[in-house]
């Protein structure tokens, strides 16, 4: 196998998650890691509204990086070493996320910065060399280099201001997929691979949940009361890997190969119905995954505080956070298959479920911040025990 290859359309191959992809997702692992700790540290509405924000910008980082090796996978000496860099730049994010938002966000955004160039590499080598679809990856390399610009621009200037400009990239980075796949000479996705590296990144999320009801029964000395919640929780995490792989990740990914192979078979068809089920597909996973790394937030405070009143800000956590995974689930299920109504049905009912919750106590109990859950807050965002 040659040292260097030119990039090329790899979506007419059977392919699976590379060793690579597996390797690049442990930076991802120790970045939700730290986001769960800065969300347990500031449970409040505050924080929460911190953790959705920075999540949000880390998720899309992924799918960026996803998205270009679905289709440009070389696994070439050049794709590794982008690969590592952009491994790298995560970390720093992940080093830096526990104060992305105040003393630290600096090093978080020229961390990120770095990610962002790599990709805009990448597309300028996959622009040069696969030129039957410039149209479609010059919608990318535009993108990315307007992200990469409005985080630069975000070094050199005060916080707040920063801020918004990360949000500003953050919608360029969701509308790039939808603009890009309404092209006429459109890269398509290869839908045996997406699927999968989709899967793993909920394994990955799942996995914070099991960390969490790991360490609140330790930090809980293994009282009673406690192991008892762990136990309702692992049921919980089961069900939850459960709903998602028998129904919403599976029935979904059958939908999208089953619309492609229809697409292929009618000339006439038009693509642009499968590309907006991958869009929904892709996107439905943000609400899905931060939906259930907040759960297990949640989950860790009861664990640790199983007399405190409810509602608490680890039950408004774990319920809100089961409500956004089903609203996810919904979305990345219904948008595949194209039902609406069977989008609507399971947020509607978590939502529900969510009100009857809030209503179990009164007003005063609403999550205010971490002192109402009876943990200290770290000074750098780092998870803490009982004060």
């Amino acid at each position: 196998m040659p040292l260097v290859r030119p990039p090329s359309l790899r979506t007419s191959q059977t392919r699976s998650a590379s060793r690579l992809e597996l390797f690049f997702d442990l930076a991802y692992v120790l970045a939700v890691a730290e986001l769960a700790s800065l969300l347990m540290a500031q449970a409040g509405w505050g924080g929460a509204g911190r953790f959705a924000a920075l999540f949000a910008v880390v998720f899309l980082s992924w799918v960026s990086f996803t998205l270009y090796a679905n289709r440009f996978d070389t696994d070439d000496i050049i794709f590794r070493l982008a690969k590592f860099a952009g491994m790298g730049a995560i970390l720093g994010c992940a080093a830096s996320m526990s104060a992305a938002t105040e003393s630290k966000a600096t090093v978080f955004a020229a961390s990120y910065l770095a990610g962002r160039l790599v990709l805009v590499g990448l597309y300028w080598r996959a622009w040069r060399h696969v030129t039957d679809a410039r149209t479609t990856i010059g919608v990318y390399l535009i993108a990315m280099s307007a992200v990469a610009a409005l985080w630069a621009v975000s070094l050199t200037v005060p916080t707040r201001v920063a801020l918004w400009l990360w949000g500003a990239a953050a919608a360029l980075d969701v509308a790039a997929p939808f603009v890009a796949s309404r092209r006429h000479d459109r890269a398509p996705l290869h839908l045996e691979h997406l699927p999968e590296r989709f899967a793993l990144l909920v394994i990955l999320v799942l996995g914070e949940v099991i960390a969490a009801i790991v360490t609140g029964v330790h930090d809980a000395a293994w009282a009673p009361e406690s192991v008892l919640l762990a136990g309702a929780a692992f049921v919980t995490a089961a069900a939850t890997w459960w709903m998602y792989f028998d129904v919403s990740g599976a029935v979904s990914g059958r939908a999208l190969q089953r619309a492609q192979e229809e697409s292929k078979a009618d000339d006439e068809s038009d693509n642009e119905e499968v590309d907006e089920r991958h869009d929904l597909f892709v996107f439905g996973h943000l609400p899905l995954t931060a939906g259930i790394v907040a759960a297990g937030v949640g989950v860790e405070d009861l664990i640790m505080h199983p007399s405190m009143p409810l509602p608490s800000a680890g039950s408004w956590l774990l319920v809100g956070g089961l409500a956004t995974f089903t609203a996810g689930a919904a979305l990345v299920q219904g948008g595949s298959q194209q039902r609406p109504a069977q989008a609507l049905l399971w947020p509607a009912g978590a939502g529900l479920v969510l009100l009857l919750v809030g209503w179990v106590g009164p007003a005063s109990a609403l999550p205010s911040g971490v002192q109402q859950s009876g943990v200290r807050q770290a000074p750098e965002g780092g998870r803490v025990v009982d004060a």
